[in-house]
Formats: structure tokens, sequence, C-alpha cells
């Protein structure tokens, strides 16, 4: 008798490891990849509705080519590396993201911080992000030459220095190949406008794509929030 409930209790404890082992896309239907994005103005459809910023075209183009993934934007105008340190800990326990898109950092060197306060915010952001489970997207940042020649160098080398310290995936500066084109800049002279928003969703895409979960090819579901400034 006591041989059989000791071997009962081996098939449950095994079975109950197999269950739990079972991945989100193993699964079945329900498993619905999620990609979180953490950024400033530049992804935060400042100027323009949400519906024509590449985030939410980013959505549009999911559904398109049959990619069953939630988008989460949480971008906000104005926001540094700190403000992102300081929310991502809950973005990653409450989206348990497969995706993170960094693009945060502008701001700092605009505000001349210290590059090692943002550095350390930025590999702080990432290591956490890696150790949820989430492949890591980071967006390069630049400033102009104004800030003098060390400190502009050091910042607009910081990232890929961080994208090759951490293996991850960079994705070039969002403007440059906009901020100089007629008609896709605001009269500020910082912000893309709406008719730019496909121009950067493609340099996104490029990126992104190949880090899409194999199998998350079904249907579409979209949960996002932005805020702008």
């Amino acid at each position: 008798m006591r041989l059989k409930f000791f071997l009962l209790l081996i098939v449950v404890s095994v079975s109950t490891h197999a269950a739990s082992a079972v991945s989100p896309a193993q699964a079945g239907h329900d498993y619905e990849p999620v990609i979180v994005i953490v950024g400033d103005s530049l992804s935060a459809a400042y100027g323009m509705e949400i519906s024509q910023s590449w985030p939410s075209l980013l959505q549009e183009r999911l559904i398109q080519n049959g990619y069953s993934c939630r988008v989460f934007n949480s971008s906000i105008a104005g926001d540094t590396t700190q403000g992102g340190l300081a929310r991502l800990p809950r973005l990653l326990e409450r989206h348990q993201p497969d995706i993170v898109i960094l693009e945060l950092g502008g701001n700092d060197g605009l505000r001349g911080l210290p590059l090692e306060v943002t550095r350390g915010n930025l590999s702080s952001m990432i290591e956490q992000s890696q150790s949820s489970g989430a492949s890591v997207i980071l967006a390069e940042m630049r400033i102009p030459p104004n800030y003098g020649q060390s400190y502009t160098e050091r910042f607009n080398a910081t990232y890929s220095e961080l994208a090759g310290q951490y293996g991850i995936s960079m994705l070039p500066f969002l403007l440059q190949d906009i901020a100089l084109e007629e008609g896709l800049m605001q009269a500020d002279g910082i912000h893309p406008t709406a008719a730019a928003q496909p121009l950067i969703l493609d340099q996104v895409w490029q990126v992104l794509q190949p880090l899409l979960p194999v199998g998350a090819t079904t249907t579409f579901s979209t949960s996002s929030e932005n805020s702008t400034r």
C-alpha cells in the first residue's frame, strides 16, 4: 500500500513538472507574444493622432502579416532613461513581454546629463529585460555637435557599445534618413511628422521581424497605451 502511494506521488510530481515546463508557445492558441515599447516623444505620437504613430502602424503591420502579438506602447514625451528605468519593473511584471524596445536617452543628452548615468540606466533596463526572458532592441540616439566634441562622441558611441556588450539588436537612429528631409520634421525641428511615421516603421520592422516568436502567426489583439505632451 505504501509502495503504491509512493509511486503515485512520483507520477504526480513528474506530471506537474512537465506541465510547468511547457513554454507559452507550446501551450497552443492562448499564447500571445507581447512587444513592449519604452520610449520618449519619438514613439509617443507627439504632435499627431495616436493612430498615425509608428507604434500604431506597427500593430497594423503585424495584423497584415498575420502575427498574433500585443503591442503595449509605454512611451512618454520628454522622458529620460531614469523615468524608463523607474517604470520598467512594473511593465515587465504586468505584461511579461517577449520583446522590449528601448527608445530612450535622447532627452538625457539634450539635458547634458552625465553619460555614466545614462549608460547605467540603459544597462539596468537591458539586464532587467533579459532576466525576464525578453529579447531587447536598443534604439540608437544621437545629439547635435553643439554639446562639445567629447560629450557628443561618447554619447553617440554608447548605444553601439551597449548593444555589443549585451549581444542585443540595435535599431539605427530613427531620424537618420528623416531629419533633413522637407515635410518629415515638425516646425520645432526635433520631432518627426505623421508623414515620417511609415518610414520609421520600416526601420523598426527590419530589426524587429527576425525576433518575432516563431509560430505567433494566427490572430491578433491589441493593447497599447500612449502618452503625449
